[in-house]
C-alpha cells in the first residue's frame, strides 16, 4: 500500500460509502445471504444483552473525519470529552444509520460531548483543520503493525482485539 495507513476502511469506503449490509454480505461472506442472516441474528442477540439494538442498513464509509474530530477534541478538551463523541458516533452509526463522517453526524457527536455546536461545525467544515496531525498519528500506528479501531494501548503495551485483517466467521 506504498507506505499509507489505511485511513478508517479499505480505500472502496470513499466518503458516500456502502450499506453496512451490502458490504458484509459481499465482501465478508461471499454474497451468502444466509451467512448474513446468521451474523445480523448472532449480533442482535448479543446487542439485546447490553440495551443495544443493531441497525445494519446504515452506511459504510471512510472515518478519516470522525478520527480527526476525536483527536481534536481529545488534544483540545480532554479524554471524556473523545470518549462522549466516541459514544455519540457509535450510538449514531450502530442503531440509527448515520453515515460515520458526514457533517451533521460530527456536530451531533460533538454537541453530545458538550461541545459549542457553532465551534463544532466550524472545525468540521474546516477540513484542512487537524488533517495532518491525525494522518501523522495514522501513520504512527499504521508503523505499529495497527490498521482497525479495535486496539488498546496500556503504556507502551497495544493489546490487538482483533487480528490485522479480520475476518468474522459464520457457522
Amino acid at each position: 500500500m506504498s507506505g499509507e495507513p489505511r485511513l478508517g476502511y479499505r480505500k472502496i469506503y470513499r466518503k458516500k460509502g456502502l450499506t453496512e449490509c451490502h458490504r458484509y454480505k459481499q465482501i465478508k461472506f461471499n454474497g451468502s445471504e444466509d451467512k448474513m442472516q446468521k451474523y445480523t441474528t448472532l449480533m442482535n442477540t448479543y446487542g439485546q444483552q447490553v440495551g443495544i439494538d443493531f441497525d445494519f442498513h446504515g452506511t459504510v464509509a471512510n472515518t478519516f473525519d470522525a478520527h480527526r474530530l476525536i483527536q481534536h477534541y481529545q488534544d483540545e478538551l480532554g479524554a471524556e470529552v473523545a470518549d462522549e463523541i466516541v459514544n455519540s458516533l457509535y450510538t449514531q452509526y450502530f442503531t440509527q444509520r448515520a453515515h460515520p463522517s458526514a457533517p451533521e453526524t460530527l456536530v451531533k457527536a460533538a454537541a453530545a460531548a458538550g461541545v459549542d455546536e457553532a465551534k463544532a461545525e466550524a472545525f468540521v467544515s474546516d477540513v484542512s483543520e487537524g488533517m495532518q496531525e491525525t494522518k501523522m498519528l495514522l501513520r504512527e500506528q499504521a508503523n505499529n503493525g495497527i490498521d482497525s479501531v479495535s486496539v488498546l494501548q496500556f503504556g507502551t503495551v497495544l493489546v490487538s482485539i482483533k487480528n490485522r485483517h479480520p475476518d468474522i466467521s459464520v457457522p
